[in-house]
């Protein structure tokens, strides 16, 4: 039976550069052909070249990857997939950063096999506890940040200089809402937005919508 090593990378977005990855793979001997990428959030499995990649793995092939929160972030989805992998398809997994500690195509014994599944268990759980404290960690400082004063979301309109022109103009019966719409270039709700965000600073009562 003819033995192919397939590869697997993935980033969680298209900004990222998977370059890393797939320098890994090559120099461990996956060709460049059977390398499949995603630049995609690992939150599930439902991501195009993976489902590629598993369609194309056979009984003794040798799927590679760099390290094992590239197959996903759940821990329960990527014992999962491991055991799928493994088991239905019959093809072995390698995890480059482990060191042969996750390489199943070594020590086939049972207490080879054990020794992987413990692993496997633990570094999936220290994976998915650790995406779930940096989640926790960002809360936790947006909430200090509310308390302190800072303002999320889009930059208030009136800093811009143009816009307190329009306003005034639009104020002053110059112009009508639509040329001062058409000036700002926003729609309708935008509009009265900056209208209101504009009075707050002036200190006039908000202008009540037409």
């Amino acid at each position: 039976m003819d033995k192919h090593y397939i590869g697997y990378a993935r980033v969680s977005s298209v900004q990222q550069n998977d370059d890393r990855q797939i320098i890994a793979l090559t120099e461990y001997g996956v060709p460049k052909s059977r390398i499949y990428s995603d630049h995609q959030s690992g939150k599930d499995f439902e991501r195009e070249n993976y489902k590629r990649m598993l369609k194309r793995l056979k009984k003794g092939d040798i799927l590679v990857i760099k390290s094992i929160d590239r197959l996903g972030r759940s821990y329960k989805d990527v014992i999962k997939q491991w055991q799928y992998i493994t088991q239905e398809i019959g093809a072995d997994i390698v995890v480059l950063d482990m060191g042969g500690l996750l390489d199943t195509t070594l020590h086939k014994d049972l207490i080879g096999t054990l020794i992987s599944d413990i692993v496997l268990q633990l570094l999936s759980y220290v994976a998915e506890n650790e995406r779930l404290n940096i989640r926790q960690r960002q809360a936790e400082g947006i909430a200090a940040a509310k308390v302190r004063g800072v303002k999320f979301g889009k930059p208030k309109y009136f800093y811009s200089e143009n816009y307190i022109h329009i306003y005034k103009k639009y104020r002053q019966k110059e112009i009508t809402k639509a040329e001062a719409k058409q000036l700002i270039g926003c729609g309708e709700s935008t509009f009265y937005r900056i209208l209101r965000e504009a009075e707050e600073i002036s200190g006039k009562q908000y202008i009540k919508q037409d």
